[in-house]
């Protein structure tokens, strides 16, 4: 995982709202010496710190969730891999979602066409410029989300990185993880990477008016679905033509709705 491969090395600003700040997150990406063995004088000493790096994000994690539930806020980690549909979804869930008022944090390796797309929708939007780093972490989300206006904020989305191995072990704070499959990507994807979707609370299989032409096997997808992210919600839709998104925007309405009740 990315808490293992050393991602983000580079050492490139990450950039947030247009901002560059310095990515001080050594308990991230200061790993390529995180798994060997130290020698010292009185003898050898292995040290891991794997759960000191990953215990520092998940503090950070608990209080942002901590602030949002005080604003009474429902917040979605939206995680896929690339080319998904992730910001035609979340861009069409704005357009559609009537009362619920949205905001989105978009995280992207190097442009930010997606936040263009999505304002769009006229929908306030962050973003956060990645660099080299192949996920989100729960710093990021806090440094972005003090740039929006959380008060006026029923639900806040964060489209993550197009990744579906490190943002599986990144809490960012989140009350639900959103998994995207499209129909275009192949039934098996959740067995290939079943740490991504065995965390995510709702998986959603998106482009479902390509299935036919794409050859996509439902009942396979389905099963595979239910046999890795068998606790999860599941919906299939299209954004493009609109097709199951109102069971999903009914969903997030009695999602916001929970929250709001605390």
């Amino acid at each position: 995982m990315c808490k293992e491969c050393g991602c983000g090395l580079g050492g490139d600003d990450v950039k947030i709202g247009g901002q560059a700040h310095e990515h001080e997150h050594g308990y991230e990406h200061e790993h390529g010496n995180d798994h060997h063995e130290h020698e010292h004088t009185h003898g050898k000493q292995t040290m891991n710190l794997n759960r000191s790096l990953m215990e520092k994000n998940d503090r950070l994690a608990e209080r942002n969730r901590g602030f949002f539930r005080a604003k009474k806020l429902l917040v979605l980690n939206v995680v896929s891999s690339p080319g998904s549909g992730k910001t035609t979804f979340i861009r069409e869930t704005a357009k559609l979602a009537g009362r619920l008022r949205m905001g989105v944090i978009v995280g992207d390796l190097a442009t930010d066409n997606d936040a263009e797309r999505l304002r769009t929708a006229g929908i306030p939007v962050v973003q956060i410029t990645t660099g080299t780093v192949c996920h989100l972490d729960a710093d990021m989300v806090s440094k972005a989300a003090g740039q929006l206006d959380l008060d006026k904020l029923d639900v806040l989305l964060i489209e993550n990185v197009g990744n579906l191995v490190c943002p599986a072990d990144y809490d960012l704070g989140e009350d639900l993880r959103v998994v995207l499959l499209s129909v275009t990507e192949g039934e098996d994807k959740p067995l290939k990477y079943p740490p991504m979707f065995h965390s995510a609370s709702v998986a959603v299989v998106t482009k479902s008016d390509m299935a036919a032409a794409a050859g996509f096997n439902r009942e396979l997808a389905l099963t595979n679905l239910k046999r890795v992210s068998h606790h999860a919600e599941i919906f299939e839709l299209s954004a493009k033509t609109g097709d199951g998104m109102k069971a999903w925007l009914d969903f997030l309405t009695r999602q916001r709705r929970l929250v709001a009740n605390g």
